[in-house]
């Protein structure tokens, strides 16, 4: 076994491995930008080199950088996670050439299924079914219109070396082509360097279902079973489980021998999943193979028993696989949820800042069940618009689906973070869907269901309001001369206060009068008694009309974070002193909904455009976001050029609407 390895990587998958090679006895050298010097992962490793910039391709993408790293401090081998340099050929080829193991495939296998089309023709040779589609090498536009006008609209145009969802647009028609070619080229250099593409026909209601394969230099091959991925957003995957419901033994048998048949076609070593889209009635096609561990490889250890880190490690060090595909078995069933800092409800935007409160369920004492957080941040670390917004993986085990989905939703209702926007209330909407939770999945259940993922907000729970007056008038308790006191203390009579709030985008007012047996709440819809109000930090204990009340809110400044049995409503408070002679005009500006970079301007200074018409692109975490014109009007200023960053609400143009 090696006694030092360097982990080319950063976040949650840097933290696992440094955190099982330290229980294998294994020093670890950890490899950081400038952005990440405070980072966990850091913090974990026995070493670490600075080795560049935020920016990825000026960091974590300077192959020559982390070599020299890995010699310099002594390291064995370089583990490179997911994602960055992992899939990368050449940078397997500079480790072996540098005598530095690289703790993944041989440069060959990367090379084989590093390409999209190149994998594809080779699965065509061995006979494993694909979907109908364009795999060549040609790249002029035109023709790649002529081959999706043959194959038929929809069409799906992914990178030829693209993951992740990057670099990858549906194409309903054949007019609309030619922006979306362009436009995933563009995310595919950015993101990989290589701007090939694929077409392939789009499948209706498709599920996303991977094998997990892993292979040893003895020879030896085995599949851990499958993965249900079908629950994506912008082609990026949401939620993943394992085994895939509905999954026939003998469609399982069928797919782990195709996938263990296609890792041995190209002289895999080390972990590896096989992709494939399955229709409704069970028949599959081969899309892919990633040539590294996945995102979602937790639920995979949890219903295998297996440390997938570790027999990676032992692998790459000469070891044989530690078990063999008749010792591999299904223990109940998994499902993991990938929490991250954006807003669904503006099309699942990335979104930035520093994490002001953050409490996950691994800090709370569940009675019962299997709960497991992958996470690289702590309270007051930041998410920054440099690398992808995932904050943790959260994952639960059960003894079958119903319980595990059941754990899964204790365990939503359990995080707490205050920050950046996140998407943990969609993913406790999701997981109650009719459809997720009677597994009718396919990868369009997002778009399908967005009635129900995307509701209307209901009025604030007369509960929540409550706590958040407790918590507003938290700061006066301390006080003990009745007359320096703002509670609305009165000798022998009352006190009647108007407070305004914000909730959901939403202005309200409540009605409070203090009294001697406490405070008399007052809406437009309800009216509640409270007393008894004990504050600890964030813990809220009140009584409201006689029955006991708790939950938790956290501060930051005028804004309030209620969380109330797994429901969380930011109330910001209007104080009419501390905000006089404030006032807001927009105008005719239009504002970065996100920190990021300019790719492309659309329309020149003075052009008159209709509503919808694109104005500009922006770029942020590898992800593209077109600003469109809000109504008819003219353009009568560009702020930025291309290339240019931007952060959050920068006013990027000047826009004059049409008047009416």
């Amino acid at each position: 076994m090696f006694k030092k390895i360097l982990i080319a990587n950063r976040g949650e998958i840097a933290c696992r491995v440094a955190a099982t090679a330290r229980r294998l006895g294994i020093r670890t050298v950890a490899v950081y930008s400038q952005a990440d010097a405070q980072s966990q992962h850091v913090a974990m490793c026995d070493e670490s080199v600075l080795i560049g910039p935020a920016p990825a391709k000026e960091s974590y993408l300077k192959m020559e950088r982390i070599i020299s790293a890995a010699r310099d401090t002594g390291a064995e081998a370089i583990h490179p996670g997911y994602g960055f340099l992992s899939e990368n050929e050449a940078f397997a080829a500079a480790c072996e050439a540098s005598g530095v193991v690289f703790i993944g495939p041989p440069a060959s296998a990367i090379r084989a299924m590093g390409s999209k089309s190149a994998a594809k023709a080779l699965m065509e040779k061995a006979r494993v079914p694909l979907v109908p589609g364009y795999h060549g090498e040609r790249q002029e536009s035109d023709f790649l219109r002529q081959q999706a006008d043959a194959i038929g609209y929809p069409v799906l145009l992914k990178a030829s070396a693209g993951g992740g969802g990057k670099g990858m647009r549906i194409v309903e028609r054949s007019e609309d082509f030619e922006a979306a070619l362009a436009s995933c080229k563009r995310e595919a250099i950015n993101s990989f360097g290589d701007d090939r593409v694929l077409v392939e026909k789009y499948l209706q209601r498709p599920r996303h279902i991977e094998i997990q394969v892993f292979a040893d230099t003895q020879g030896n091959h085995v599949y851990l079973f499958e993965r249900d991925c079908s629950v994506q957003r912008r082609h990026q995957k949401v939620l993943e489980e394992a085994p895939a419901p509905g999954m026939t033994p003998e469609r399982r048998q069928a797919m782990g021998e195709a996938a263990v048949n296609a890792a041995r076609a190209v002289g895999y070593v080390g972990a590896g999943t096989v992709e494939f889209i399955a229709n409704q009635d069970g028949s599959f096609y081969f899309m892919e193979m990633n040539t590294r561990l996945q995102v979602e490889h937790p639920v995979t250890e949890l219903i295998t028993g297996t440390d997938l880190v570790e027999w990676q490690l032992r692998v790459a060090a000469g070891e044989p696989l530690p078990l063999q595909q008749q010792d591999v078995h299904i223990d109940g069933h998994a499902i993991e949820a990938r929490i991250y800092a954006e807003n669904p409800e503006k099309g699942f935007l990335p979104s930035t800042g520093t994490l002001l409160h953050l409490r996950l369920p691994d800090a709370v004492n569940f009675a019962q069940g299997h709960v497991r957080i992958d996470a690289a941040v702590r309270q007051g670390d930041a998410i920054t618009p440099h690398y992808d917004p995932m904050i943790a993986k959260l994952i639960v085990h059960g003894d079958d689906r119903s319980q595990a989905l059941a754990r899964m939703q204790q365990a939503l209702n359990a995080i707490e973070i205050v920050g950046p926007s996140t998407n943990v209330a969609f993913l406790s909407r999701l997981i109650a869907t009719p459809a997720f939770a009677g597994a009718e999945l396919d990868t369009g259940l997002i778009e399908r269901h967005h009635a129900l993922l995307f509701p209307p907000a209901d009025a604030v729970p007369v509960e929540m309001l409550a706590l958040w007056l407790a918590k507003l008038m938290a700061s006066d308790t301390a006080r003990h001369d009745p007359w320096d006191s703002v509670q609305g203390w009165r000798l022998n009579g009352s006190y009647r206060r108007t407070l305004r709030f914000e909730c959901d985008d939403q202005d309200f007012e409540l009605n409070l009068e203090y009294r001697r047996d406490g405070w008399r709440m007052t809406t437009q819809s309800q009216q509640a008694l409270l007393n008894h109000i004990a504050i600890d930090q964030a813990d809220v204990s009140i009584q409201i009309d006689g029955r006991h009340l708790s939950g938790r809110v956290v501060r930051d400044d005028d804004r309030f974070h209620v969380f109330w049995q797994g429901q969380h409503r930011v109330i910001s408070w209007s104080d009419p002193i501390a905000h006089a002679g404030e006032s807001e005009s927009e105008g005719g500006r239009l504002t970065a909904p996100m920190p990021g970079k300019i790719v492309q301007l659309m329309v020149d200074e003075g052009a008159s455009v209709e509503k919808g018409a694109p104005l500009l692109i922006m770029e942020a975490m590898k992800m593209e976001h077109t600003i469109s014109a809000p109504a008819n009007g003219k353009v009568e200023a560009l702020h930025y050029a291309v290339g240019d960053q931007v952060a959050e609400g920068a006013q990027l143009l000047s826009f004059a609407p049409e008047a009416r």
